[in-house]
């Protein structure tokens, strides 16, 4: 794997999904960005929102967790950026990485320079960049049995019921980061997924800047389906939905986007023919392997998909 080291890497999403691909893609290569969603309108990352300016910290801070230096010193700060205060005071909850960036965007006007500085201390492999340069809110309009309802903020919008009508991002056409469409543009391979689809998949599509240097980028594309997709599995959003109906979301989104690699767990695979010609439809190649942590669980093992990203990229430099 050692020929994939220096491979330039744009991961896009938010949350836990995408810290799991970090993990994994940091295995095989120094050269990565995450790109990260900044609409996240609760818990700890809200209510600092609420109190100060600033981009929610909670995706951004996992981010740069997942990435952090694999030796004491990193590991050591990367443990301490994900804990949470305990007790019943106004503290109670907040992790120590959001109250950081919190400090450092207050204080600097540039909130790239507070994340790069919180990188350097963790000695990040790669770079964590925000989706777009102002902080978002996503809202989503649904279709359930008492009319369509438009529901407002991440959080709601990710436990909402109904069928997905339309999504949209406020400010709509928000300016995205100059450093994120760089990074697109010189991407040798570009991921997005798991994760949750309506609040950390589709919205990198509906920031224009983003989503047209997604579009001109030459970088080879993989999409990883959440593992939620199994009917049996209830409680997530788009829970019980097929790999098929997470594919056909994105071709509406992003209509003029080919997509060369999904990557499908086996237990989520209902229909493999129908799912090939999904996949063939949006230019791509369907991989099916076991990527779930364990039987039952929503989570992918970041080892196996390092696995299957190995795979693909090795065999694409063969090609």
């Amino acid at each position: 794997m050692s020929e994939l080291l220096g491979t330039k890497v744009v991961s896009l999403g938010g949350g836990h999904g995408l810290a799991t691909t970090l993990k994994s893609l940091r295995q095989l290569t120094q050269n990565i960005t995450a790109i990260v969603t900044v609409a996240d309108n609760g818990g700890s990352s809200g209510r600092l929102r609420r109190e100060f300016p600033i981009f929610p910290p909670g995706d951004l801070r996992m981010a740069l967790a997942a990435l952090c230096g694999d030796d004491e010193w990193g590991r050591s700060w990367a443990e301490i950026m994900q804990y949470r205060f305990s007790g019943d005071g106004s503290m109670q909850g907040h992790a120590v990485g959001n109250i950081l960036l919190a400090a450092l965007w207050d204080r600097d006007v540039d909130p790239v320079k507070g994340l790069d500085r919180v990188a350097s201390l963790l000695k990040v492999v790669g770079r964590v960049l925000p989706m777009a340069a102002v902080p978002l809110d996503i809202e989503g309009t649904f279709l359930t049995s008492i009319g369509r309802v438009v529901i407002r903020g991440q959080e709601q919008v990710a436990t909402a019921h109904g069928t997905l009508d339309s999504l949209r991002i406020l400010p709509e056409s928000p300016p995205a980061r100059p450093e994120a469409l760089d990074a697109i543009a010189r991407a040798q391979w570009i991921t997005m997924g798991p994760g949750s689809w309506f609040t950390s998949v589709l919205p990198h599509f509906l920031v224009p800047q983003q989503r047209y240097a997604l579009s001109q980028s030459t970088a080879k594309r993989i999409i990883v389906l959440n593992l939620d997709a199994d009917p049996a599995i209830q409680g997530s959003e788009f829970a019980g939905s097929t790999p098929q109906e997470h594919l056909q979301i994105v071709g509406e989104y992003a209509p003029d986007m080919r997509w060369d690699y999904v990557i499908a767990d086996t237990s989520v695979v209902r229909d493999m023919p129908l799912l090939q010609d999904q996949v063939a439809k949006m230019g791509g190649t369907l991989v099916v392997e076991d990527v779930r942590m364990a039987p039952g669980s929503v989570h992918h093992d970041p080892r196996k998909l390092t696995s299957v990203f190995a795979h693909i990229m090795s065999n694409s430099l063969v090609g």
